[in-house]
């Protein structure tokens, strides 16, 4: 059956990849263990798949929160049209369906003894999944710390972060600046820093009609640029005298030319500017989370790579990384590549525990951003293993973006296909 891209759009709003990878349910036995570092949206997910395509496996989760706060949508609790509770999920459904979850920071992959090391304690695995997320590389960018952030917030982890930059905006004044350092390819959810501008401008057009949001970006492009220049002239006057959105691209990126002063909240460009801000939202630069770097899964570039059929460690066997932290090739870091991503490597963790060659998937990724009122735009792509297994690249013709001519109805519609979407992903993966 053929699906043009609205299609495919609107099916992905009303279900998730589960489609897209076949997870029977089989009968392996009992004695197979898997332990699942990181229970946000890539652990969460692998848990409850390999759950439930067979029950007598034993996984545990190793997550230190209680409660997970999804980063999607998170953009739009600094909006005003959120509360920050609607973003927070807990891990009950899991441990009802069998899933152990223990609240304790992972501290260390040990692929030959087979265990992971949490709280004190040493957890046994045939097999062991990685979801680690990312880790925030605050020293990229002279005069910010892990300290300063609780002063000039990045909220690139959501939950505290967000409520504090949400505060922060609420007290501006009227007439007052908020600045956004975007971070330098990759990072987790390329089109996050461009929403969030998009949200603080909706927040501002509402109440503080005089403020506005500056963004200073080391890249010379981001994604869906075309649409959310689009969606910023219509409603926020983009590049007239009136803009309440601003952005300056760096010609010649070198983010350790970015400078900034917490106290003060004044941020130094590689242009020699030195610009005073109201609120100051710093977007460090990113590589895979700690126990990735400390358990010897990251290469040369601070991320994880990984067999792209299985998502196994191309370092350590036994061992798979997914989500933001593994190297997907075209495939972005964002909550639905996880999610998509968690389901194939659980379908070949199944495959692996009975003797079986794991099948040869296919991948998925749909990402919403809402840049207004009733203005909301989307990019959609199906993805294909290389024959050679080295590339998950994008199908020709499968997906795409939004059309630049849609009509507001449509824009209209993809703020409600972005809410239907997260309430089934999130169903999804917490159950």
């Amino acid at each position: 059956m053929k699906m043009n891209r609205r299609e495919f759009v609107k099916a992905a709003g009303t279900a998730t990849a589960a489609g897209l990878v076949g997870v029977p349910h089989l009968a392996l036995g009992a004695g197979k263990k898997v332990v699942v570092v990181g229970g946000g949206t890539g652990g969460a997910t692998a848990a409850r798949y390999i759950k439930l395509a067979d029950a007598s496996v034993d996984v545990t989760i190793l997550e230190p929160k209680t409660h997970y706060y999804t980063c999607y949508m998170s953009n739009e609790v600094l909006g005003g049209d959120r509360n920050l509770e609607t973003i927070r999920f807990g891990y009950d459904q899991l441990a009802a369906m069998g899933i152990r979850v223990v609240h304790a920071a992972a501290e260390r992959v040990d692929p030959v003894a087979r265990v992971v090391r949490a709280g004190g304690k040493d957890y046994a695995f045939d097999r062991c999944v990685v979801a680690p997320g990312i880790e925030l590389l605050y020293d990229r960018i002279k005069g910010y710390s892990e300290a300063a952030s609780e002063r000039l917030p990045h909220a690139w982890q959501a939950g505290k972060q967000t409520k504090l930059l949400r505060s922060q905006l609420e007290a501006m004044p009227n007439g007052g600046t908020a600045v956004i350092v975007a971070p330098p390819n990759p990072f987790r959810c390329p089109p996050g820093p461009y929403e969030r501008a998009s949200q603080m401008a909706h927040y501002f057009k509402q109440h503080k009609p005089k403020a506005k949001v500056l963004i200073l970006d080391p890249k010379s492009k981001f994604s869906k640029q075309d649409l959310f220049i689009q969606g910023w002239k219509a409603l926020y006057g983009f590049g007239t005298e009136k803009a309440m959105i601003e952005w300056q691209p760096n010609p010649d990126p070198d983010p350790d030319a970015i400078e900034v002063d917490a106290k003060d909240r004044l941020v130094k460009t590689s242009f020699g500017d030195e610009i005073k801000a109201d609120v100051l939202n710093i977007i460090p630069p990113q590589r895979a989370g700690k126990i990735a770097q400390v358990s010897d899964l990251t290469d040369d570039s601070g991320w994880c790579p990984v067999d792209k059929k299985t998502f196994e460690s191309t370092k350590h066997p036994g061992v798979h990384v997914i989500g933001d932290a593994c190297i997907a090739t075209k495939m972005p870091k964002s909550g639905y590549s996880a999610n998509n991503q968690a389901k194939v490597c659980a379908a070949a963790i199944i495959a692996m525990f009975k003797g079986e060659e794991p099948g040869t998937p296919s991948y998925a990724n749909t990402c919403y951003s809402i840049v207004g009122k009733d203005w909301g735009v989307s990019v959609a792509m199906v993805y294909r293993l290389s024959a050679d297994g080295k590339t998950i690249a994008g199908v020709e013709g499968a997906g795409g973006l939004s059309p630049m001519d849609a009509p507001l109805e449509m824009r209209r519609r993809e703020v409600q296909y972005a809410y239907s979407w997260f309430r089934n992903i999130t169903a999804d993966i917490f159950g």
